[in-house]
């Protein structure tokens, strides 16, 4: 007999629509709904308290998930989220922590309705767990929602959920993040929506099997009473809500501030110019063993009020880099909600209405089951969010009015480590699990108009913040040697993109090896890239020092800062790697910076010398990469800075491919339409729309608006830049560090970091091929 596969149907272009959900349900489930006229007849003053009254339950929903969950993941990092959704599901509120989840939890609620309504039933006083990434709910199967339907007087009213990332859930490695997993068999169970929690009562033998699983059963007990209870917290909130208020008006409340949302968006999407814009990206390895870079394409357009993010071209599902339906649109919501809906209340499903995706079924931003998908929110996820957010900045970039938003690409992706061992500390020993954190200090994005913020953390969790390292040592048997931000990790432009830190680990209170398990992208190719001319930020760099001389060092009373200073082995880890290590070994892990906007020769010098006076920026760097020159105080000096960019410009030119076809025409740029810092669509009496170089007028594509630029390859590990290991470590592809010019002034319109065979894009618009 053959068994369909829960979330073998899952969604492939978009979700179903709420009024056909509801129309589905059986007669024994009814659904509150509320009339057009209640919604218009809102009153301001009550809509304005009523939607106060709801964004304040869910931060109260996120504090007692927070307070009552034992796992640093959720207390410390804040790696966790909470939705308030109307009947049909969807989101009315989200929470301003993983944001990637927004883009999810609607759906495993949308299934259960239709899935579950029959058997085992939804009824009042239930709860729901899934952690099936093609269902929804999560990105991944550490991603665990715990979601409750709300009933008024007999009738479904709304939602609640609570989410956050698990620290193992079983599978062949502590973490639950396999790097050699052949399918989803080798990782954790995914589970389709289980009914927890029955009549208010957590299910024990529910319970019980679910905790089974993992290596760590306390917290992973502790997160799901947490989450029983913030489902709790929520229902209470919004009853006396409704007690106070009315079902009709509460409801009415809910579904405007949905149309709200989306109706902010659809106007600021008006202002935007109608088009195309693309981004193509790269994953390094997509499994241990694997040295091929594997390929996401997204072609971004914007008519009228309508996006649609299409990423046919995307190569196919591979290794353990995959994500599902729910993972695309995870990616798309971490880049939309911050970049566009900045200043529009997050009432999700009202925003999800403006966009449409195009994603071919088996490929890495669709995987079809069973392949393995541990790692989608941290690598195909994640560089989907890179993408979105870079083609709507560019999108953004050429509109006055929204070029505020506009910001380039925001720490590349997260440097996972997971150490598993045992704490002998104290009498009883025990075994614990650590995903080491303190990635959460990546550099964000430059601004056209300001440079991306230092170790701002992650684009995806706005909440997010680092552990304190005494809560890492007090947790788990490690002592931190350092935490600190590195020079050089921001990428350069005339904003320079916010540096990121580094963190050295070593064993403390074990006297036995711990398990480490390494998986990270953006080493070989960037991922963290800059718009306008700036440099993507710094690759990632994750090191394991064997051997060394730590121990002597600690009795000499010397705390190492430097990995060579430890002597020993130093290995350079490959992007995803596992093995041990040993007491007297150190973990060095490099988190990725932001990227720059605009050429990097046309920053303030004045600003580049106090860059490198704080610790930002090298000597070496200022000099090779700003053109920047400085006396032994580190002040410029303003002659020299002129001649040695005079020079550097000529370089270009003279190191260049010229271009596939040189324009004789040169525009005068007093009126045009900017495209961002370099570019803009001028356009001659009587003649087609050109694109021109805004420095010096030099007309630069054909009619069609393909770009005819100058181009120059060079070697990735170059003075005063911040590749850190040759790619070639990596992966078998050959890598370069690419830059666009203008052929008339050889101001740098792009710079990446990417296969030598790649096919180039600059500011979102297609490039004639050289060579």
């Amino acid at each position: 007999m053959n068994i369909a596969i829960p979330g073998s149907e899952a969604f492939v272009s978009r979700p179903v629509a709420p009024d056909e959900l509801l129309r589905a349900l059986p007669p024994s489930l009814q659904a509150h709904t509320v009339s057009q006229e209640a919604i218009d007849a809102l009153d301001p003053l009550t809509y304005e308290v009523i939607r106060h009254r709801l964004w304040s339950t869910t931060d109260e929903m996120g504090e007692t998930l927070k307070r009552m969950s034992g796992s640093p993941v959720v207390s410390e990092a804040n790696d966790y989220d909470f939705t308030i959704n109307d009947e049909a599901g969807q989101e009315v509120q989200i929470g301003l922590y993983n944001t990637m989840l927004a883009g999810a939890i609607d759906l495993a609620i949308y299934w259960t309705l239709r899935h579950r309504a029959d058997n085992p039933g939804i009824e009042d006083g239930d709860m729901f767990l899934c952690n099936d990434p093609w269902i929804g709910g999560g990105l991944h199967q550490s991603d665990v929602v715990v979601f409750s339907p709300v009933f008024h007087d007999g009738k479904l009213f709304a939602w609640t959920s609570a989410i956050c990332h698990e620290p193992d859930l079983g599978g062949m490695t502590p973490g639950s993040m396999p790097i050699a997993a052949a399918d989803v068999f080798s990782e954790a169970v995914p589970t389709p929506p289980i009914k927890i929690v029955r009549n208010f009562t957590l299910q024990k033998d529910m319970a019980d099997m679910w905790v089974r699983r993992s290596r760590v059963p306390q917290l992973v007990g502790l997160d799901l009473r947490a989450k029983v209870g913030a489902n709790m917290v929520g229902r209470k909130r919004l009853l006396a809500l409704i007690e106070q208020y009315g079902p009709d008006t509460v409801k009415a409340v809910m579904k405007r501030m949905m149309n709200d949302a989306e109706r902010r968006l659809r106007d600021k999407l008006r202002l935007a110019p109608d088009g195309t814009w693309q981004a193509t990206s790269y994953l390094d390895q997509a499994q241990a063993g694997d040295r091929r870079t594997h390929k996401l394409a997204l072609a971004m357009s914007k008519r009228g009020d309508q996006l649609t993010f299409d990423f046919t071209g995307t190569a196919p599902q591979a290794g353990v880099i995959n994500c599902t339906y729910a993972g695309s649109r995870g990616g798309i919501m971490l880049a939309l909600l911050p970049t566009l809906a900045g200043n529009i209340p997050w009432a999700a499903g009202g925003l999800m209405r403006c966009f449409d995706i195009v994603t071919p079924e088996g490929t890495l931003n669709n995987a079809s089951f069973p392949t393995a998908i541990n790692r989608a929110p941290i690598a195909t996820a994640w560089a989907i969010g890179n993408l979105a957010a870079q083609c709507l900045s560019q999108m953004l970039d050429a509109t006055v009015e929204l070029k505020g938003s506009v910001q380039a690409a925001c720490c590349g992706t997260w440097n996972t480590a997971v150490l598993a061992g045992l704490d002998q500390r104290g009498e009883r020993h025990h075994p614990f699990v650590d995903v080491v954190m303190e990635s959460m200090a990546g550099g964000y994005g430059a601004r056209p108009s300001a440079d991306g913020i230092d170790t701002g953390g992650l684009f995806c969790i706005p909440m997010g913040k680092l552990p304190d390292v005494e809560m890492t040592e007090l947790l788990y048997p490690l002592l931190v040697l350092w935490r600190r931000e590195e020079p050089d990790s921001g990428g350069p432009g005339r904003h320079r993109g916010g540096v990121s830190a580094s963190a050295a680990i070593t064993p403390h209170g074990t006297a036995v090896p711990m398990a480490l398990v390494i998986s990270s992208t953006g080493m070989a190719t960037a991922q963290n890239q800059g718009l306008a001319g700036g440099h993507p930020g710094n690759t990632g760099h994750n090191v394991v020092v064997r051997r060394g001389e730590l121990a002597q060092m600690f009795e000499r009373g010397v705390l190492p800062s430097d990995v060579l200073e430890v002597g020993g082995e130093v290995e350079t880890a490959q992007c995803m790697s596992a093995g041990l290590l040993e007491p007297g070994d150190v973990l060095y892990l490099h988190c990725q910076g932001g990227g720059g906007y605009g050429d990097p020769l046309s920053r303030d010098p004045a600003t580049v010398g106090a860059d490198l006076r704080n610790g930002k920026v090298s000597r070496e760097a200022a000099e090779h990469v700003y053109g920047v020159a400085l006396d032994a105080g580190g002040h410029v000096d303003a002659k020299a800075t002129e001649s040695l960019r005079a020079a550097m410009r000529d370089r270009r030119a003279s190191h260049s491919t010229p271009p596939p076809k040189l324009f004789d025409r040169r525009f005068d740029m007093g009126k045009c339409q900017p495209i961002d810092d370099n570019l803009a669509i001028v356009q001659a009496r009587g003649e087609p729309e050109v694109v021109a170089c805004r420095h010096c007028g030099q007309q630069l594509s054909d009619h069609g608006k393909q770009l005819s630029l100058a181009c120059c390859d060079s070697a990735p590990v170059a003075p005063g830049r911040h590749v850190r290991v040759d790619p070639a470590h990596y992966i078998d592809d050959e890598v370069v560090f690419r830059e666009h010019y203008c052929p008339g002034c050889y101001t740098t319109l792009n710079a990446a970091l990417v296969p030598k065979d790649h096919r180039d894009v600059v500011g979102g618009l297609q490039t004639l091929p050289t060579g």
